[in-house]
């Protein structure tokens, strides 16, 4: 197998004041591979997600992109590789119109002139929103602000998209657009969600991380059909959600 385009070894982290978040983390994720990371509040998926692109250092263990570690003299290169989007666009989104906030990330590396703009028109088209380019954000609907926001990572063509909690506050149309960009994308996909029927959809993996460890890695309906693992780290299945009833995705594509 394939070096890992994601690579987190022994990685723990405390807090200022003392919490300790992290304790030892492995995880390693391939390219191409959409991978959901599940698990109750306070696990520490967020303190984990923050190391990927050096907004939090300073633990034990490494993280490396691309065999690129994650460290202060890489950063720039770091956070062009990894994009994160986080759960509310609001907080990437700040420009007079949706083409200056796709293009300001590609502009800040110094693209300027017909390749800024085929970056912008690229990006808004892969997420579906090139007749709004003009429009400013917050004239947006909540759905179209986050594939803008979507937009913004994809126009500094990341190597892995990083999606902190993609479907929340999204209707079910919005919900379902952003699920069928999100699976024509051609890039590494890491998904923070307690979503698991989004999960279940969108990624063939799932790591289940709780009190700071990980404590689950494989198939995602393996994972989500586990019931004394699901108890035992407070997952719980939507109310008519059953994956059994789904079925795995190797027997749907056979047709079992």
């Amino acid at each position: 197998m394939t070096a890992p385009v994601l690579d987190v070894r022994g990685l723990a982290y405390a807090y200022p004041d003392g919490h300790q978040a992290l304790y030892g983390v492995d995880l390693h994720v391939h390219r191409g591979e959409r991978v959901a990371l599940l698990g109750p509040n306070g696990a520490g998926k967020t303190t984990l997600v923050l190391h990927l692109n050096g907004i939090l250092q300073g633990g034990a263990g490494s993280v490396s992109v691309s065999g690129m570690p994650v460290v202060k003299e890489n950063l720039q290169e770091v956070r062009r590789r990894v994009g994160v989007v986080f759960q509310d666009p609001d907080d990437q989104l700040f420009m007079p119109s949706v083409r200056d906030d796709v293009a300001f990330g590609p502009a800040n590396l110094g693209l300027r002139g017909a390749d800024l703009d085929a970056r912008v028109t690229a990006a808004l088209e892969q997420v579906g929103m090139s007749d709004y380019a003009e429009r400013p954000p917050h004239h947006l609907s909540f759905g179209q602000r986050r594939r803008v926001a979507v937009a913004t990572v994809l126009a500094m063509e990341p190597e892995i998209l990083v999606l902190d909690e993609p479907s929340s506050n999204l209707d079910p149309a919005s919900r379902r657009e952003l699920a069928e960009i999100l699976t024509g994308l051609d890039v590494t996909v890491l998904m923070v969600t307690h979503d698991l029927p989004y999960a279940f959809q969108l990624c063939p993996r799932s790591v289940v991380l709780s009190d700071g460890v990980v404590v689950a890695d494989g198939p995602t309906y393996d994972v989500l059909t586990d019931d004394a693992l699901m108890a035992a780290h407070r997952l719980e299945l939507p109310f008519g959600f059953d994956p059994r009833a789904i079925g795995a995705p190797a027997r749907r594509a056979a047709g079992a």
